[in-house]
């Protein structure tokens, strides 16, 4: 949990480069010491340095994607293991699914106002260790329910 905006440290992983800037921006103007790459690669390269408490993730990046990170985090048990929230244009309910599933604290799907995701930001950076477990565990079971309902049979349906 961390006590002052000014001492915690964000990475703006985004391709994007005005998504980036503006994301950026906020998150300064709000108090966060950030860093931004454009790519997973610089991702990976940057992470053991900087120490982020939060990483902000794009999914679709080249040369190294998003979920490359997600896996290249988990197999690399950084410690303490900073939450990830990420922001991208993939929709898909299985993707976000996946997200979580990888490790993602939290998904939001482009385009989001940055002051939205600030807020989120420090919504997650005040969650123990323990509750950001959770609370990730509660967005696994969210998806699958929402999965769930998807592929139910409507009672309008003719089932064969």
């Amino acid at each position: 949990m961390q006590s002052s905006e000014g001492n915690t440290k964000i990475l703006v992983v985004e391709d994007e480069e005005d998504i980036q800037k503006v994301l950026c921006a906020f998150l300064e103007f709000a108090g966060f010491e950030v860093r931004g790459v454009s790519n997973g690669q610089k991702a990976i390269r940057v992470i053991p340095e900087f120490s982020p408490h939060l990483i902000v993730l794009d999914l679709m990046m080249q040369p190294i994607d998003g979920w490359e990170v997600l896996d290249w985090l988990r197999v690399n048990q950084v410690s303490p293991p900073p939450p990830v929230l990420v922001l991208t244009a993939l929709t898909n309910i299985a993707d976000q699914m996946h997200g979580f599933e990888e490790g993602a604290i939290e998904y939001l799907t482009k385009p989001t106002q940055p002051s939205k995701i600030v807020e989120r930001i420090r919504s997650l950076l005040s969650l123990s260790v323990e509750q950001r477990i959770q609370l990730r565990h509660q967005r696994i079971n969210e998806q699958r329910m929402v999965v769930d309902r998807l592929n139910a049979p409507q009672p309008d349906e003719f089932v064969y």
